[in-house]
């Protein structure tokens, strides 16, 4: 697939799957997720889907210092409910990296390594849009992302009501891709801006 190449040279999130390990999926568990893997899981690529994946980069690096992050071994809360804005889409790409999963997830291999119900939605007392908790040690972090300090060029809004009418040249078109993707690209370039995703 072509695609922008930025996508590539965002930094990559490491982790250790055990479950991964057991099945022989990936040699000693270790799996590597990048940005395009994001966007190939929501089908686009867009500050949701930015942030998204920045949130998760910076809340497993949180979580794990130094170690691994353990790919399973996280429960994840959002503030909203899954039908609230952008929550679901937030939520597939964090499920995607971490492995957390809904009641529809993986039951576990004898007892072990359950993937399912570590995702719930509407929690109140999250002090950010999502909270990642370890389930080993408890230890927690809420994270708030804050897409608005990178804002959009307002000259390719311009483009908005032709793309939506149908009345949009391929010159137009080609601008206003572009010109969205170069915010996306502005975002991930900031992942290390403590701005950007402040902590609860």
């Amino acid at each position: 697939m072509a695609h922008p190449k930025f996508f590539d040279t965002a930094r990559k999130i490491v982790l250790h799957d055990p479950l991964a390990e057991i099945l022989g999926a990936a040699e000693n568990g270790l799996m590597e997720y990048s940005y395009a893997d994001a966007v190939n899981l929501a089908g686009h690529s867009c500050p949701t889907v930015a942030g998204a994946y920045i949130m998760t980069l910076k809340g497993l690096a949180r979580l794990y210092g130094d170690q691994l992050p353990e790919r399973g071994g996280v429960e994840v809360a959002f503030r909203n409910p899954q039908d609230s804005g952008v929550t679901g889409v937030i939520a597939n790409v964090v499920g995607l990296i971490t492995g957390a999963a809904g009641e529809g997830g993986f039951k576990g291999l004898g007892g072990l390594h359950r993937r399912c119900n570590l995702v719930t939605f509407g929690v109140p007392d999250v002090e950010g849009d999502v909270r990642f908790r370890r389930i080993d040690t408890r230890a927690s972090v809420a994270l708030t992302y804050h897409p608005e300090l990178v804002p959009s060029d307002p000259a390719i809004m311009r483009h908005l009501p032709a793309l939506f009418n149908g009345t949009a040249d391929a010159q137009g078109r080609r601008a206003f891709a572009e010109g969205w993707q170069d915010r996306v690209r502005r975002l991930l370039e900031q992942i290390d801006n403590p701005a950007l995703v402040s902590f609860a």
